[in-house]
Formats: structure tokens, C-alpha cells, sequence
């Protein structure tokens, strides 16, 4: 359930809403998150989804999902489906349908043949390089094009034989006429239709010109009446062409958007670049988008983070304009708090080592029930089983411990967790002197209670191999093994390929063996595997016959760079 608390506070956006409402400017708010449909969500996008939905939730507005698929060679209706299915699953509905910037491609045409009218944009013939080249430098102003002084009525001919298809892709582009002087450089007549027969997802092939994003994006904010369009950082110097583009047609809604830039989340040992992931899964580095590794939504879902602890981590990650680089611990410490609420427990193990129980008597060693959950009684119990052969952790024993090692060593004691206190009596091992087995002893008086007359400071968990389910565990890590594997630079000071640091040991598959209620797991349970972490049933591979968890995230910060 969402809360108005869960959402970041005492930000600058916050202020300017707050301001905004109370002058009167605007009666309510209207946000959107609006995406590229191609490629699937990651981590920044969830704070935006956080942040936009967020703030139309607390102040009693809206906010629409809207798609720009102006590139129509990169989008398809797989990207589309996915984005709907990750801001369901972080908590969020939009207003209305979804909305896609495809949808305004004739109000879209027509605004801009109203440009062409008031002489405020002129067809373009120069070629890419050409452009380039009179569009000068951060330090050199640009020149006019040839073509900028066409007449009206020629660029109107011009801008109409390309919709309709007479001139070959590339060949012409519709300009805006703002000024090629401009200290922005995204001023010296941007560029808003070109030439491109693709096919596109929503309108098939009824154009062959396409609007450039920030050409559309304005517009498309302007007939939804957004009050308060929010992005990044790296589009605070587009802000002037989009003010220009509205200031130059005619008003399409009431009311009028502005838009505010935020920093972008920058999350160390991961990379947020769709051209780089789209890397990842196509070169076969990972499995897919949804992944256990990936930074996207779909990845994270699967690896078993909560839409809960994402949005935690989204309100700690804060909004301003000052650099947003957080730390892969900060994501995994607000999952890890999440999952400590609301996440049941159960034992496994891992790494086993067998124990025989030599004094195991049928009818006399008794099993106990033990709570789901220390703190919810609403989670339930389950039996604990026990059986003269159980399994431990091979580390929870030391024939020669370190000091303060108060797990099970020879002639020691321990208990077994929700069980009895055993001591160990043999060791039995192998011709190269590895331990097989051991042989322990049950106190039978200690189920329950203390032993008498001693102390007993160690608890380990356990399974009994009777009655043990048989589950295969991915033990996943991060997938970079430096913090920012797309910066880093090699002797001749160029970028190094950002795949050179992705950690050998991000993925491990292991056959472990848990307590017998993980037989009957729906997919995508999330569970505590007592003393060794945070665990989930995998979306996909999971089932009765073959139960498969992920890892989510150890139960501390352990993680070192190797």
C-alpha cells in the first residue's frame, strides 16, 4: 500500500508545486513519465516513475504514462509491454490510457506547417556533414544554411512532398529559423522533421517524416496539460527550445507546462545506458533484460527486490540538482530493510555437511514448530522436522576455529536452531584428510530450554536429510566488479570497453537442500533463508518439481571488489 511518507520530501520540485498551488498558477497538478520504448526500465527510470508518480499521489493530481516513440527503429510493442508491467508492479497507475507521442503526429504536422506559415521554420537540403559544419562550436557561432531564406510557399511545397514520400530518406529535413548565433548551441535552428521510411509500432506506414524528440516532447506536454514536466539534468540547456517551441504555436490546452531538471541517478558498479545493456544481452553477457543482474526493473523483480524497497531506495537516492551518485550498497541496504519486515523465514543449507545423530531415537526425538516470522504470528508456523542424518553449513564447523568461533568444533556443543543442543563426538574423514561426516550427540533435555549447568553460546541452522527439499540456488553478485565500468580509462587515456570489468563471479548455480516447505512455493516467493540471506523463487524457472531460488541479498554488507 502506498503512503504519502514512502515519497521523497523537502525537495526543490516539492517547493515549486507547494508555490505553485497556493499563488493560484495552477488548481492541481499534471505530471507524466515518459519513456522511449526501446528498451526495458532500469533503476533511474524507477526514481523518475517514483518521483513524477509520486509527487501527482501526494498532492491529489495525475500523471499520465506516455511513450515517445519518435525513433521508430529502435521501439517495438515488447519494450511498450514491459515498461506498462514495471510501473504496475512498482505500485503505480497512470491516468486514463497510456499515452503515445505517435498519437499527436497530425497536430504535430500541423503546428508545424503553422511554423512554416508565420516563416518561423524553413526545408532544409544540407546533408549531415554540411549541417555539422555550419552549425559552428561552443566557441564559434554558426552560419546560416543557403537554404534558410526559402519563401513560404516553397517550404510549404517542400515540407509536403515529404510527407508524401517524394524524396529520398535523409535528403531534406524541416528546420526551425531561431538563430544560428545563439550562445545554445541546441537554438541555431534545431532540426524537427526528417525523412525516415521505417516502420512504425503504433502507426504503421502512414508517415515517412518523423519529429524530433524536443520538437514533440513539448508539444505532446502542452495538449495533455502537464503543469510540471520533470527530466534530467542534461536537459536543462533543451529548456530554451522548448519554451521557444510553445511560445511559437498556438496554445493547445489552458494550461501551460514548464519544465524542471533534477540530477540523474548514477549508481556505482552498474551502468543505466540502454545502448549498453542492449550491449549486455545481445552479446550474450547476460541471460536477458529481466536477468537477475541487470539494473532494470524486470532484472531487480526477478532477482526478488520489492516494489517497496525500491521506492525506499528511490525517497534515500533524494531529489536535487547536485550529483546523484549512490552506492550499490545503499540499493541493497533498502531492499535488505524491506525484506526483514516482510519476508518469512526458513532454514537451508548451502554448503552441506552431513551429521549423524547416534542417539536419534524414533518417538523420543521430538520436532518442534517454529514461527514463519519472529515478529508477524499472522505469517503462521510450520513442523521442523528431524531425522538421525541432518545437514549443517560445512562453515558452521572448525577442527582448529579461529578465535571466538562459537560454532560446533570437536567435543564441542551448539544448538541447532528450533532444535536441540548436539555435541560433537567423531569426525570422520576421508584418505586426503577431508571431513565426510560428523557424529554427534543430542541432549535430549534441551529441546526448548537451556542445558543445565553450562552454556551453550552457538546456534546454527540445519536441515534434516529425510525430509529436505532438494533446491537448486543461484547465488547472484554484482555484475561489476569497478564503480563506474563505463569510465574508466586505459595508458592512451581512451575509454576502455566497459565488458572488461564484469565479475567472473557475478552468477554461481549450487544444489542446496531446505527445510520441506520450499516443495510447495508459488514463483516469486520471497523468503529469509535464516543466517544466510534473502532469497526468491525465480519467475521463470521455478516450479514444484524443480524449485530454483535467487539470491536477493545477503543479510549483511559483505561485498568486496575483487
Amino acid at each position: 500500500m502506498l503512503n504519502k511518507d514512502q515519497f521523497a520530501d523537502n525537495h526543490f520540485i516539492r517547493t515549486i508545486i507547494e508555490d505553485d498551488l497556493k499563488s493560484g498558477k495552477h488548481e492541481a497538478v499534471q505530471t507524466r513519465f515518459p519513456p522511449e520504448p526501446n528498451g526495458y526500465l532500469h533503476i533511474g527510470h524507477a526514481k523518475s516513475i517514483c518521483l513524477n508518480f509520486g509527487l501527482a499521489y501526494i498532492y491529489d493530481g495525475l500523471c499520465n504514462l506516455r511513450f515517445d516513440d519518435t525513433n521508430p527503429e529502435k521501439e517495438n510493442d515488447e519494450y511498450v509491454n514491459a515498461i506498462k508491467e514495471d510501473v504496475e508492479w512498482l505500485g503505480f497507475h497512470w491516468a486514463g490510457e497510456p499515452r503515445f507521442a505517435s498519437n499527436y503526429f497530425d497536430q504535430l504536422y500541423d503546428y508545424a506547417v503553422g511554423l512554416i506559415k508565420d516563416g518561423k521554420a524553413y526545408v532544409d537540403d544540407l546533408t549531415p556533414e554540411e549541417m555539422r559544419e555550419y552549425r559552428g562550436t561552443l566557441t564559434e557561432a554558426g552560419k546560416n544554411s543557403p537554404y534558410r531564406d526559402r519563401s513560404v510557399e516553397e517550404n510549404l511545397d517542400l515540407f509536403t512532398r515529404m510527407k508524401n514520400g517524394e524524396f529520398p530518406d535523409g535528403s531534406k529535413t524541416l528546420r526551425l529559423k531561431i538563430d544560428m548565433a545563439s550562445g545554445n548551441i541546441n537554438m541555431r535552428d534545431p532540426v524537427i522533421y526528417r525523412i525516415r521510411r521505417t516502420h512504425h509500432h503504433n502507426t504503421g506506414d502512414k508517415w515517412c517524416i518523423y519529429p524530433m524528440y524536443d520538437y514533440t516532447h513539448c508539444i505532446s506536454d502542452a495538449i495533455e496539460g502537464i503543469t510540471h514536466s520533470l527530466c534530467t539534468l542534461e536537459f536543462e540547456a533543451h529548456r530554451p527550445l522548448y519554451d521557444w517551441v510553445l511560445d511559437n504555436i498556438p496554445a493547445p490546452h489552458a494550461t501551460r507546462p514548464r519544465q524542471y531538471e533534477f540530477s540523474r541517478l548514477e549508481l556505482l558498479y552498474s551502468i543505466t545506458s540502454k545502448r549498453k545493456l542492449n550491449q549486455l544481452v545481445s552479446d550474450g553477457h547476460v541471460s536477458g533484460w529481466d536477468d537477475p543482474r541487470m539494473p532494470t526493473i524486470s532484472g531487480m523483480r526477478r532477482r526478488g527486490y520489492t516494489p517497496e524497497g525500491l521506492r525506499l531506495f528511490a525517497k534515500r537516492a533524494g531529489i536535487s540538482k547536485s550529483e546523484n551518485i549512490v552506492d550499490m550498497s545503499v540499493l541493497e541496504g533498502a531492499i535488505r530493510e524491506e525484506l526483514e519486515n516482510s519476508a518469512p523465514r526458513l532454514m537451508a543449507v548451502l554448503n552441506p555437511l552431513k551429521v549423524t545423530l547416534t542417539n536419534f531415537e524414533a518417538g523420543k526425538t521430538q520436532s518442534r514448530r517454529a514461527a514463519f516470522h519472529p515478529n508477524h504470528e499472522e505469517m503462521g508456523n510450520r513442523e521442523v522436522p528431524v531425522s538421525q542424518t541432518i545437514y549443517i553449513e560445512a562453515d558452521d564447523f572448525a577442527e582448529n576455529p579461529p578465535k571466538g568461533f562459537k560454532r560446533l568444533i570437536p567435543g564441542g556443543e551448539v544448538r541447532l536452531r528450533h532444535g536441540y543442543v548436539i555435541k560433537c563426538d567423531e569426525v570422520v574423514k576421508d584418505e586426503a584428510g577431508n571431513v565426510l561426516e560428523l557424529k554427534c550427540s543430542i541432549d535430549h533435555d534441551t529441546l526448548g530450554k537451556n542445558p543445565e549447568g553450562r552454556k551453550v553460546k552457538g546456534v546454527i541452522h540445519w536441515v534434516s536429510a529425510e525430509h529436505a527439499a532438494e533446491i537448486k540456488v543461484r547465488l547472484y553478485d554484482r555484475l561489476f566488479t569497478v564503480e563506474r565500468p563505463d569510465a574508466v580509462r586505459g595508458e592512451d587515456g581512451e575509454y576502455l570497453p566497459f565488458t572488461d570489468f564484469l565479475n567472473p563471479e557475478s552468477i554461481k548455480e549450487i544444489t542446496a537442500y531446505a527445510e520441506p516447505a520450499a516443495k510447495d512455493l508459488p514463483a516469486e516467493s520471497r523468503w529469509q533463508f535464516e543466517r544466510i540471506g534473502y532469497f526468491v523463487t525465480d519467475r521463470k524457472d521455478h516450479s514444484k518439481d524443480t524449485p530454483v531460488f535467487n539470491r536477493t541479498v545477503t543479510l549483511k554488507d559483505s561485498w568486496q571488489p575483487k
